[in-house]
């Protein structure tokens, strides 16, 4: 049944205001019940009814204007050079700068152009962009903040406590998001079921990001600067492996073969500056360093004997423990030894003995990691033993400077990137010495303890806000610096060049007075010898003939021992007088 009511209104009352007010109620519908239905009628208890225990809203909605959104994409290329030239190479860039400047549509369309902007750059020149227009107002002082080092997170080894060393951290290129580590072991021929190797996520210290399984423990590993996705390691078995991120497998996308690989462990590999971004390099305790491309691993590119006579002998060759490059000197690079010599080599020598070009005797026992400075390449710190030294290519007899012996052996060291007068290094004692040359330079000027353990490996990010340490434990510890330590401070690089030439140019002069000395005590022993090798005539007493040959026997037990002869002098490099009386033989 439909319920109806009809309101009934004037045509005169259409669109009027109305006029509302109070009245009683109404029943305008009154429907009797249905008597048939109340036989069906049953009371159902308990009823069960759903209620929302939650504030009740109304429905609303909202008129809004619709935003779209949309994905594009540009194709930039950085400084507009081609894809095969890289910006950062400063001789591929004025090669090609060169090339392009001897076309000759290079210069008709220079001399067209320059017709066009020549207007516009009147109108630059004629504005002083550089003027300075608040000189009075003087300059705000800066709040000098003390250095500080805060723990960021921990990664600990999955195969256990103690079980392995990280003895390898490796840097993503893009920024300090991922880390690559390496595990293994330090001890004398121990032998590990656990061989993997992760990449972390330096948020997500739980469980690793991608695991990487090689048929021999890794000792080395780098990311490639051109690629990403490639990670290059150096194994125990001195073989050398590439792995491809992107094709989602532990196992090595390629590996060199045995019988072409190093003797020894490879204990460092890094990429090569070139168009292709394929070519490494690597070196092991075999005495030899071998480039490879990664286009074809099945040998060598080229292969150097690390052998100082020059005469590519390798039962003579030194065995490497560390390798240093910088991408500004393509040809160039170091190798730390472990008999503690460092060796400089040219790999575009026209014979492999010219690839050998300067030899500095550093240390007694293995260099342990050589660094170039980031602004003065041709300064580099080495560590090895006890001590951190501080060089430079033009002086090989000494280094520059030289820190004071710590009481525990140094593992590691790295230059800041950002700041030319800080570098760090990683002792055995479980702690990181941060040494700023402009607030001291005899001794650190901050030390945080990072682990109980000893620390095997440390590295710095390129924008040198994070430093990774790892011990002897598999654990690495994640390092933040403040802006104290990463920042430029005002003056650095002046007080760094000052410091640098004033400590060579000291050097210089302490060599040359040594060679001096050295020639004058040559001299003066020169007529000794003389006298000395004038024998006289043979006789025929035979007294005589025995007193002779006793005065020659006397003679050389002298030269022997020259305490019989004079006072033994600690002073180094000095000329010994011979003002005293010889001793006479009884």
């Amino acid at each position: 049944m439909e319920s109806q009511y009809v309101y009934q209104k004037k045509r005169a009352d259409f669109g009027r205001h109305p006029l509302f007010f109070d009245r009683m109620a109404e029943i305008q519908v009154d429907i009797d019940t249905n008597e048939d239905d109340r036989d069906d009628y049953m009371v159902r208890n308990p009823v069960h009814a759903g209620v929302q225990a939650v504030v009740q809203l109304s429905e609303h909605y909202a008129n809004t204007d619709t935003f779209e959104t949309s994905t594009k994409h540009i194709n930039h290329v950085e400084g507009g050079w081609p894809k095969d030239i890289n910006a950062a190479d400063m001789e591929a860039t004025s090669r090609f700068r060169k090339k392009t400047e001897k076309d000759e549509n290079y210069s008709k369309t220079i001399i067209s152009l320059g017709e066009r902007v020549e207007k516009v750059i009147r109108q630059n020149n004629a504005i002083d962009i550089y003027e300075e227009y608040f000189t009075d107002a003087g300059i705000i002082p800066t709040v000098d903040e003390p250095p500080r080092v805060s723990t960021v997170n921990l990664f600990r080894d999955p195969a256990g406590k103690g079980a392995r060393s990280a003895i390898n951290i490796a840097w993503h290129p893009d920024g300090g998001k991922h880390a690559a580590v390496s595990y293994g072991s330090v001890g004398f021929q121990k032998s590990l079921k656990d061989l993997e190797s992760y990449v972390w996520n330096v948020e997500n210290s739980k469980k690793p990001l991608i695991t990487l399984r090689p048929r021999s423990s890794v000792l080395c590993m780098e990311y490639n600067p051109k690629d990403s996705n490639i990670i290059l390691g150096g194994q125990f078995s001195g073989q050398v492996c590439i792995w491809d991120l992107r094709k989602n497998s532990p196992a090595p996308t390629d590996i060199t073969a045995a019988e072409v690989s190093h003797r020894d462990p490879c204990h460092s590999a890094l990429w090569i500056q070139s168009k292709t971004g394929t070519d490494f390099f690597s070196s092991s305790t075999d005495g030899t360093v071998k480039w490879w491309d990664t286009r074809k691993l099945s040998e060598p590119v080229e292969e150097l004997i690390l052998d100082p006579t020059k005469q590519l002998n390798p039962n003579a060759a030194l065995g490497a423990i560390c390798l240093e490059y910088e991408p500004t000197m393509p040809t160039k690079f170091m190798v730390g030894t472990e008999q503690g010599t460092i060796i400089i080599c040219n790999r575009k020598g026209k014979t492999p003995a010219d690839k050998i070009a300067a030899l500095y005797q550093s240390y007694s026992g293995p260099v342990n990691t050589i660094a170039r400075n980031p602004l003065y390449p041709k300064m580099f710190l080495t560590v090895g033993e006890w001590t951190n030294r501080i060089w430079s290519e033009d002086i090989r007899d000494s280094a520059i400077v030289t820190m004071k012996n710590s009481r525990y052996h140094t593992a590691a060291a790295r230059w800041s990137p950002t700041r030319p007068a800080v570098f760090f290094t990683a002792k055995s004692d479980g702690s990181i010495d941060i040494w700023d040359l402009m607030v001291k330079q005899a001794q650190p000027t901050l030390n945080i303890n990072v682990s109980d353990a000893p620390l095997c490996s440390m590295r710095v990010t390129d924008n040198g806000n994070l430093v990774a340490a790892g011990d002897r434990n598999g654990n690495v510890t994640l390092l933040s610096l403040n802006d104290a330590l990463t920042e430029l401070q005002k003056d650095e690089k002046a007080f760094c060049n000052f410091l640098f030439e004033r400590e060579t140019r000291r050097e210089k002069v302490l060599e040359a007075r040594n060679r001096e000395l050295r020639l004058k005590e040559k001299q003066k022993n020169k007529p000794k010898i003389v006298e000395e090798d004038t024998q006289e005539e043979p006789t025929d007493d035979p007294l005589t003939d025995i007193a002779t040959e006793l005065s020659t026997v006397l003679a050389a037990e002298k030269k022997k021992h020259p305490l019989l002869e004079r006072q033994f002098s600690f002073e180094i490099d000095q000329p010994v007088e011979d003002d005293e009386e010889e001793p006479q033989a009884e």
